[in-house]
């Protein structure tokens, strides 16, 4: 069965990268959302644990009930809160606010540029005033950054904010919860940071999105995809192979299946500007549901270790490819 490959000493190599850029291990927050960007929560939260992590981050409760018992505090992005000590909740309207139990930890997600969500500027003085009188237990605030990852100046001008964010809050007396901004992007720009937590995901992962302008800080893909050989043919001159046909044999070539395909993850992709695999091996022809074919007689054949170069060819990013492989599939760590 194909499988996914997961380097322990790479991850370890990113966070020590990592902890250089926030001063501190204890600094880092796991982004582990979506199954940990498709490399495997359980698996990635085991190990990020062992290092030293205390601090976690998920979209819902159904994540973080998995890896409780690893993380001094998890930060769930989205759903109903849960009297569980460990856990903290994102509120990110007014609304939400007004129907917030008092007995869970919520952190306020403020909008400081992004526009997606998050408690508009305006509202924030409204916001803190319905926590006081409502005496919800406010653990942190916090903001995202929209285009970190780009040079442009929205950063600058969404720290700015921030600050003021931060400001406001401590007038109004909340001087003894958390504040925190910061992804992967920002903290790869920062050269002194100061925040409570950084919430790093793709960086740990092993990828550094930043443009070229910015200083490379070398990290290394934690994840390789592989599929095993399922059979083995010689295909004749003239011959096609797959759905539609899509690929013609231009000689006689050995040709194997390999037990991957879009069900698994894999990209369909076009068969006429095929994804190039291992040892310089194009697919042939269409990718199927779990199938793919190559000219290649390898038991087992890597399809890719490194999904920036795989996004590329997908004009897509890294964070698309990894996500899009499925829990199911297994996950081994070397």
């Amino acid at each position: 069965m194909a499988y996914i490959k997961l380097n322990r000493e790479n991850l370890y190599h990113n966070l020590n990268q990592l902890s250089l850029k926030s001063g501190n291990k204890i600094k880092l927050a796991a982004v582990l959302k979506d199954n940990a960007y498709g490399h495997g929560i359980k698996e990635i939260a085991q190990i990020v644990s062992q290092y030293g992590l205390t601090e976690a981050v998920v979209i819902n409760n159904k994540e973080a009930l998995s890896i409780k018992e690893l993380f001094k505090n998890i930060l769930i992005l989205n759903d109903t809160p849960k009297k569980i000590s460990n856990f903290s909740y994102a509120i990110t309207s007014v609304e939400s606010l007004k129907s917030a139990p008092k007995d869970v930890k919520l952190e306020l997600k403020v909008d400081t540029g992004m526009h997606r969500n998050g408690i508009d500027i305006k509202d924030l003085n409204l916001a803190l005033n319905i926590i006081k009188q409502k005496e919800l237990n406010l653990v942190g605030i916090f903001t995202h950054f929209k285009s970190a990852d780009e040079f442009d100046s929205s950063l600058a001008w969404q720290i700015d904010n921030f600050k003021e964010v931060k400001k406001l809050a401590i007038n109004k007396g909340f001087t003894s919860i958390r504040f925190h901004s910061h992804n992967s992007a920002a903290l790869l720009r920062t050269n002194s940071f100061s925040e409570d937590i950084a919430r790093v995901g793709i960086a740990m992962y092993g990828y550094n999105e930043l443009p070229a302008i910015y200083k490379k800080i070398e990290l290394k893909p934690i994840l390789s995809l592989w599929a095993k050989r399922v059979s083995t043919r010689e295909l004749k001159k003239g011959q096609k192979i797959g759905y539609g046909g899509s690929f013609i044999a231009q000689k006689d070539m050995i040709v194997s299946t390999y037990d991957i395909g879009y069900g698994d993850g894999l990209f369909r992709g076009n068969s006429n500007n095929p994804l190039i695999v291992d040892n310089n091996l194009p697919i042939l022809g269409r990718v199927s549901m779990d199938f793919i074919s190559l000219e290649s007689t390898k038991d087992e054949i890597c399809i890719f270790n490194n999904a920036q170069n795989v996004a590329k060819h997908f004009n897509t990013i890294s964070y698309e490819i990894t996500t899009s492989l499925k829990a199911a599939l297994k996950r081994v760590i070397i």
